[in-house]
């Protein structure tokens, strides 16, 4: 067999790669998270919403996205994970409804000042995935007198829920560029197809990129098939990634 030179594989990688994006590549990951809090700030009479996600070390909060007042000076900062009343939240996995936030001893004043905006009130969901926390979503000064407001805090977990299947998603597509290039490393020490490195990588990947590995193998195989069977591929796997994207729980009545 002939050995396949570096550019067979890159052309093989990036063609592997034009097939997957399509089917697990979230559309605007960042900027559907600044929809959630943009949405979640006018739907609540909000004065701002913004999100804060944990470092990979789990020591830092850091704000990747806001909307409405402060927004900018809230954008960007980073602090320690259990500091203000958003890294209690993350801490303890707990949501806060909090009506007079001076009164609490957990406001970080001088933080909320650094912003150019310090708040009355606060509502603060965890971001979950299962019992992980990845990070806060945050509301301040709501309209609290509007029809409903009482089940505002649950009404926040479903964003916060959104949040958190926006950040599962893009996560998961990072993975699988991961097994994509390991792959190629691995086809071009053993001058070996990148089919078949895709295939060793599904068996030798942790277990949480191993179903991502696996269909960059299903997909890698059908390469050798036509385009009408890459195009119906690629078809069923959005049509499944759409579904999953439109279930969410049902809002409180």
């Amino acid at each position: 067999m002939t050995e396949p030179s570096a550019q067979d594989l890159l052309e093989d990688l990036g063609r592997l790669a034009t097939d997957l994006a399509p089917a697990v590549r979230p559309v605007g990951a960042q900027r559907l998270l600044a929809s959630i809090t943009e949405s979640a700030r006018q739907l609540f009479g909000a004065r701002a919403c913004s999100l804060a996600l944990l470092t990979d070390d789990e020591r830092e909060l850091v704000y990747t996205t806001a909307s409405g007042d402060g927004a900018d000076g809230v954008t960007g900062l980073r602090l320690p994970a259990g500091q203000g009343i958003a890294g209690w939240v993350v801490v303890s996995g707990e949501s806060v409804a909090i009506s007079d936030v001076s009164a609490d001893p957990r406001f970080a004043r001088s933080v909320a000042e650094d912003t150019g905006y310090v708040p009355r009130a606060m509502l603060a969901v965890p971001v979950l995935v299962g019992d992980q926390v990845l990070g806060v979503l945050t509301l301040l000064d709501r309209d609290d007198a509007r029809p409903g407001a009482e089940h505002d805090l649950a009404l926040l977990s479903v964003f916060a829920e959104q949040t958190a299947l926006t950040l599962q998603t893009d996560s998961a597509f990072e993975r699988l560029g991961r097994v994509l290039l390991q792959a190629l490393g691995s086809a071009a020490e053993g001058g070996s197809t990148l089919a078949e490195a895709v295939e060793r990588a599904a068996t030798s990947v942790p277990l949480a990129d191993a179903d991502l590995a696996e269909l960059a193998t299903v997909f890698a195989q059908l390469q050798r098939q036509g385009p009408a069977e890459r195009r119906l591929a690629v078809r069923l796997v959005r049509e499944v990634a759409d579904y999953s994207g439109r279930r969410s729980p049902r809002l409180p009545r």
